[in-house]
């Protein structure tokens, strides 16, 4: 496992931006850098920590975590659904496919939870019974496991998303009938397998998004990440019914107590300028992406050159032809 010293050392190293790279179509995302290269797209996953539609940090190896924990589990997943991977050129970086992407998140929810405006906790606490429609009992508790793995869809939007109906994705026109009913088979079955996978290693997958599109032959693909702290949130098994059973929050292995501190801090919705996270929180962020990497692959975490990050992303790309 690596240490906090290390990470703390790295603080000031972070890959954070790309536009040095000088590659042509960039755009950039709140935490990737997506590169149009035709029919192919290069995703560096950059260092930089987002919640609530906003940067709020840049966490050492974080991009590194990212990128590599999304290998593994579209390797895992690769028998459920294709995906869109041609190959990875540097630890921080992805070559894809590129695919017409649905205008929709599928966002699979097997617990009740969360701390934003938009979460199912905070909807089913003012009294929402209806998510996406998906009708809850009453008498539910904060992080109580929901009977049955739910589906609350959202649509993409570079300023926040919006909970939609599968009803209203079809009279929306974002996707055709036989569009949707195969994807959300396609979610679920997903999901599945994670919580699979995540519970052989001790671990929770509580909730997550998926991201999928069409490829140039018409054919289903899962795109952007799959299974990672940025995407999902993980609870610790272990501990999870004696401190639900307590009241107590469930073990986390996400950045869900990076939301939480900016909550107790700040509005981060509405205030133009946010605080700072101290250190340790930052540090304590970047272990815990270390350790979901070792607790997901069962493989020792192999820090990639952080001197000079960008330097050596250059030096990936050009190797594999790509600048």
């Amino acid at each position: 496992m690596l240490n906090r010293d290390l990470i703390r050392k790295n603080l000031g190293s972070c890959l954070t931006d790309t536009s040095d790279l000088g590659m042509p179509g960039l755009r950039k995302g709140k935490v990737r850098d997506v590169y149009d290269l035709g029919n192919r797209l290069l995703m560096v996953a950059t260092d930089r920590q987002s919640a609530f539609d906003r940067v709020l940090a840049a966490v050492p190896f974080k991009g590194q975590v990212l990128n590599q924990v999304s290998a593994f589990w579209f390797e895992e997943t690769e028998d459920v659904v294709p995906n869109h991977v041609i190959s990875a050129p540097d630890p921080n970086a992805m070559l894809a496919r590129k695919c017409d992407v649905y205008p929709v998140e599928f966002v699979v929810r097997g617990y009740i939870t969360g701390s934003t405006s938009t979460s199912a906790w905070t909807l089913y606490e003012k009294g929402e019974r209806n998510l996406c429609g998906n009708v809850l009992p009453d008498g539910l508790r904060k992080n109580q496991k929901l009977p049955r793995p739910i589906l609350t869809p959202t649509t993409k939007s570079e300023e926040h998303d919006e909970p939609v109906t599968p009803e209203q994705i079809v009279q929306r026109g974002l996707m055709d009938p036989e569009e949707w009913n195969r994807a959300s088979r396609t979610a679920m079955a997903l999901y599945r397998r994670g919580v699979e996978i995540a519970s052989r290693h001790g671990l929770i997958l509580v909730d997550t998004k998926y991201e999928m599109g069409r490829d140039d032959e018409g054919r289903l693909r899962l795109v952007d990440e799959i299974h990672t702290p940025d995407s999902s949130r993980y609870w610790i098994a272990e501990s999870y019914r004696e401190r639900f059973d307590q009241g107590l929050k469930p073990e986390n292995i996400d950045k869900e107590f990076l939301r939480l501190w900016f909550v107790d801090h700040c509005d981060p919705y509405a205030d133009e300028v946010l605080p700072e996270p101290p250190e340790d929180l930052v540090v304590e962020l970047s272990f815990r992406y270390v350790q979901l990497y070792e607790m997901i692959t069962g493989r020792e975490f192999q820090p990639a050159e952080t001197e000079d990050p960008l330097g050596r992303l250059r030096r990936s790309l050009g190797r594999e032809g790509l600048i």
